[in-house]
């Protein structure tokens, strides 16, 4: 499932972000990358090891745990810190597919969806469209700030070059309670009609089955 997730940060916390980033040391971006993924990648990323790289953190998460959405699609069971990411003129980060398991020690996790966010607007940078391939075929995006884009790890998917200006992202990735793509899938919309009905009709008859039957379904398809 690839989904787009409106507003997913205030504005208020955005230029907050976008303030620390001002300030921050920025690293190679391939110091981060798997073997493959090396040979593509051109970016630059904040130091993870700042103290302004865990005050983002926070910032970042908080959001994220806040917006229903995200919650109901990806069903989250371990969440990575994420990556702040820069492109500036030149850069671009070719085909690549995520990492099976990221991590380090008792650290480690399964990384079934990758999340990306949009930091500033499309406006500040020409090119750098996140494309991602689908069985539809290619989807590009460009996000407004505040935006993000949900969309299965295992997907190939690539950065356009970014021709002028500079590209400001957050990157994660999370190991969802449900494993395959097409359940969750499925969870996310019944959850949407359970969602409607719960508000709508809470003493309906149909409304209590469609709620124990995500229930269930949950229970019947959840790893922990």
């Amino acid at each position: 499932m690839l989904l787009q997730l409106n507003k997913v940060i205030d504005q208020d916390v955005l230029e907050n972000i976008r303030r620390v980033l001002a300030g921050a040391k920025f690293v190679d971006g391939r110091l981060s990358a798997g073997a493959a993924a090396k040979r593509v990648k051109q970016n630059e990323e904040m130091d993870q090891h700042s103290q302004q790289a865990e005050y983002l953190d926070g910032l970042v998460m908080k959001q994220l745990a806040q917006n229903q959405t995200f919650r109901s699609a990806a069903l989250p069971h371990k969440v990575s810190r994420p990556y702040f990411a820069r492109y500036t003129q030149g850069m671009a980060y070719g085909d690549h597919i995520d990492d099976p398991v990221m991590g380090t020690g008792g650290e480690r996790f399964r990384t079934d969806i990758a999340v990306t966010l949009f930091l500033n607007e499309p406006d500040r940078y020409d090119g750098g469209e996140l494309v991602i391939n689908t069985t539809f075929g290619q989807k590009k995006l460009k996000l407004p700030a505040g935006d993000a884009v949900l969309y299965p790890a295992s997907s190939l998917h690539h950065v356009a070059e970014v021709t002028d200006g500079e590209r400001l992202v957050a990157v994660l990735w999370i190991q969802s309670l449900v494993r395959d793509p097409a359940k969750r899938e499925l969870l996310y919309e019944l959850n949407l009609a359970r969602e409607t009905l719960l508000a709508q009709r809470p003493d309906a008859e149909e409304t209590a089955h469609i709620d124990h039957t995500y229930v269930n379904l949950m229970r019947m398809w959840s790893e922990v």
